[in-house]
């Protein structure tokens, strides 16, 4: 096992940055070595790298930064979820990031996640600001509570057509930039903060979830509990967004976690509604792709429907 803090001469780190890993191995690289070199947090810390069974160039790069990290390198894919709890449990750190590897942080970011869980303990989850590559701002750090209603937006179409309306397309928290601070129903796990305590109360990720919509499983359970997820636009990271998945199978992965939380979090009348929206929303995606003659994705979906079950328990 690698020297557990980064460089950091203590004994137990205050915070650790969590990074589950699967193939990506440029993106890989750069996460690693912006935690460690280039955006090195001020608070003591330690980057503990859970690998689930990544391709030849991939091991390659984690060896490269062995020495610096509290490395395990899986001999499976167990998937982002499970991995998650695995890394964390790994650490003895009161505070634990966990970040995507197709993420990489900028100058401050993990400064500012824990002032954050300073600043509001109340939150219980803290995520921060997420840039795409070209510098945009990139909307998926944080999402508004699914509901049947934004449900039967997806399925006809309407939060396509009118993407980031408060109204047709209200997951997405409309046109708000992610630029000030502010309470939020779902923070996603490619950059997410917490109390180690809040943590194990809720049980880490529901291990059901493969990957993908583990997070708002979790944000779910800390609202029932009181918490209230926020997000600090201090924490600044640039993400790729699903480097290592193919489209047509990270769409796949997408909605079995979609369909597998609404059959954990709704009435069975209401998931059934909710999942039959998401097929429907399927469906005319996959028509649009054959009208276009592009190369089915969505359409895989409605021909094998297996998604609509979830996942198993």
């Amino acid at each position: 096992m690698a020297a557990p803090l980064g460089g950091c001469a203590v004994t137990v780190p205050q915070v650790a940055v969590v990074v589950v890993t699967y193939n990506a191995a440029e993106w890989v690289d750069r996460c690693l070595r912006a935690l460690l070199e280039d955006a090195r947090p001020r608070t003591p810390f330690e980057v503990v790298v859970l690998d689930n069974a990544s391709d030849a160039p991939t091991r390659e790069v984690l060896a490269r930064w062995a020495d610096r990290v509290r490395l395990h390198l899986g001999s499976e894919n167990i998937g982002f979820g499970r991995g998650c709890n695995a890394a964390v449990a790994m650490t003895d750190a009161e505070r634990v990031v966990l970040l995507n590897p197709d993420a990489v942080v900028r100058e401050g970011c993990i400064d500012a996640l824990v002032e954050a869980l300073d600043a509001y303990p109340q939150a219980g989850l803290v995520g921060g600001r997420t840039l795409r590559p070209d510098g945009s701002v990139d909307p998926s750090s944080c999402w508004g509570r699914p509901t049947l209603w934004s449900w039967f937006c997806f399925a006809t179409g309407l939060s396509t057509a009118f993407r980031r309306s408060r109204l047709l397309d209200p997951e997405s928290l409309g046109r708000w930039d992610r630029g000030t601070a502010q309470e939020v129903d779902i923070v996603t796990g490619c950059l997410l903060a917490f109390e180690r305590t809040t943590w194990d109360k809720l049980g880490g990720f529901d291990e059901r979830f493969f990957m993908y919509a583990e997070d708002a499983d979790l944000s779910l359970r800390a609202a029932e509990l009181g918490l209230r997820p926020r997000i600090t636009p201090d924490a600044v990271a640039v993400h790729a967004v699903g480097a290592s998945s193919a489209r047509a199978h990270k769409l796949r992965l997408l909605m079995t976690g979609k369909a597998t939380l609404a059959r954990l979090h709704w009435a069975p009348w209401r998931a059934r509604t909710g999942v039959a929206l998401l097929l429907a929303g399927a469906a005319v995606r996959g028509l649009g792709e054959r009208a276009l003659g592009r190369t089915p994705s969505w359409g895989t979906l409605v021909s094998d429907r297996s998604w609509t079950r979830g996942w198993p328990a």
